[in-house]
């Protein structure tokens, strides 16, 4: 499959996802990190946007019952 066929085909999430996954790999290979740098950042990542959400989430009960 061409690149052109590839973007005729994907949708736009599939797109974004192919995307991030081709920048990636290839970062990996040129050696400019590790895939374990990379891990490491993601789950950094992944744990300070769930942090975020812990935090708001009272925040928006508070709000919605001050409304009521």
């Amino acid at each position: 499959m061409s690149y052109e066929e590839a973007i005729q085909t994907a949708s736009r999430d599939e797109a974004f996802k192919a995307t991030v996954h081709a920048i990636n790999t290839l970062l990996i290979q040129k050696g400019i990190y590790s895939q374990k740098e990379f891990q490491t950042l993601f789950a950094e990542w992944v744990n300070k946007e769930q942090r975020k959400k812990t935090r708001q989430a009272p925040q928006a009960m508070s709000a919605s019952t001050l409304s009521s």
